[in-house]
């Protein structure tokens, strides 16, 4: 039994195995929490298995969590499936749709010609069964890489993702959340990966929208990014990166699939992260962003690929979690729109906090 956090520490469920939700995030559901994502316990980088579906977990602490299994399987026998364990499957998100009544799940699917589209499933239940309504969606036809979904107090939903390799999107969501509107604002343009924005989580607090963003490197982590607003559209103004007093420019060797606040405590949100490459952490964030910048800007005969060494073996079957509560800043003479910071802790407990 856990009773407390040790971010970047191996985690078990309470059956002693490693929890394997990834890129995922937690639902408050009638006194029990549920933390979904992917399943990676077959991708140990080499046999060609990117996931082996979305798998569930329920506490009734946020420390300890039981295995529900596997709520959206993979689908091994259609190769063309966008569930295929080969098939890159990243980060599913799920929403309610007070509506329809409806559980809502989107997923980011990596396609072998490089394009990125969704699969979107609903279901009754946050457990599942699930059964898919769209596949291959390209919504606002564009390629649409790592998001966030969000709903607001009116029912009202949205969805952030990465234009890939270009720009961050907000699209409204139909009133089903199966797809969007065609209403959309644009934000944080830049020029080629590693300053694109990606793994865009959303939260709100006192009445500010804030974004927090990672940079593109795959899984090879940065520095991360903090953005605010008045609005759902935005516009966003960057405030800067949440990790002022990491070393190594690499979010303690993470990156943030969520945030998530937790209920009954006055003012704790959670940042909720991945380690997905722990046996890679010597790698120094300039020489891979050094690396990424020269490939998308077509310069790579300009980089030095020795640099680099051997090749990472993402093993992401071994990925750790890194959770971090946030720490405000509210606005001063310094920070006239406030600040967001991520603080280092080798061990903390939700009693802590208010």
């Amino acid at each position: 039994m856990y009773d407390r956090f040790y971010p970047g520490q191996v985690w078990l469920d309470t059956e002693g195995k490693r929890i394997q939700a990834h890129g995922g995030s937690i639902m408050y559901i009638d006194g029990t929490y549920y933390w979904y994502g992917e399943n990676k316990e077959k991708t140990d980088g080499k046999n060609g298995i990117w996931h082996w579906g979305v798998r569930c977990y329920s506490s009734k602490d946020l420390y300890n969590w039981k295995d529900e299994g596997i709520i959206i399987p993979p689908e091994p026998d259609d190769p063309n499936s966008s569930l295929h364990p080969e098939s890159c499957m990243d980060r599913p998100h799920i929403i309610y749709n007070k509506w329809t009544g409806k559980y809502v799940c989107w997923l980011k699917i990596m396609n072998k010609d490089q394009t990125q589209t969704e699969t979107v499933l609903t279901a009754d239940h946050i457990l599942g069964p699930y059964t898919k309504v769209r596949e291959g969606l390209r919504p606002l036809s564009m390629s649409a890489g790592d998001f966030d979904l969000a709903v607001a107090e009116d029912g009202k939903a949205y969805y952030y993702f990465e234009r890939v390799h270009s720009e961050t999107i907000c699209a409204d969501l139909t009133w089903d959340y199966t797809d969007v509107t065609g209403y959309y604002s644009t934000h944080f343009p830049r020029v080629s990966p590693p300053f694109v924005r990606e793994a865009t989580s959303h939260f709100l607090r006192k009445g500010k929208h804030y974004l927090i963003t990672s940079g593109t490197t795959g899984y090879l982590p940065n520095p991360s990014e903090v953005a605010i607003a008045d609005t759902w559209h935005g516009p966003y103004k960057v405030l800067g990166n949440p990790h002022p007093d990491d070393p190594t420019h690499t979010s303690f060797h993470s990156q943030i699939s969520s945030v998530f606040k937790v209920p009954g405590k006055k003012d704790l949100y959670i940042a909720c992260a991945d380690r997905w490459l722990p046996n890679e952490m010597h790698r120094p964030y300039e020489v891979y962003a050094e690396m990424f910048e020269k490939i998308f800007t077509g310069r790579a005969e300009e980089f030095d690929f020795s640099r680099m060494g051997e090749p990472a073996v993402e093993n992401t079957s071994i990925a750790d979690y890194v959770w971090l509560p946030l720490r405000f800043v509210e606005p001063d003479e310094e920070h006239p729109d406030g600040m967001v910071y991520i603080d280092w802790m080798d061990s903390w407990k939700l009693e802590d906090y208010e």
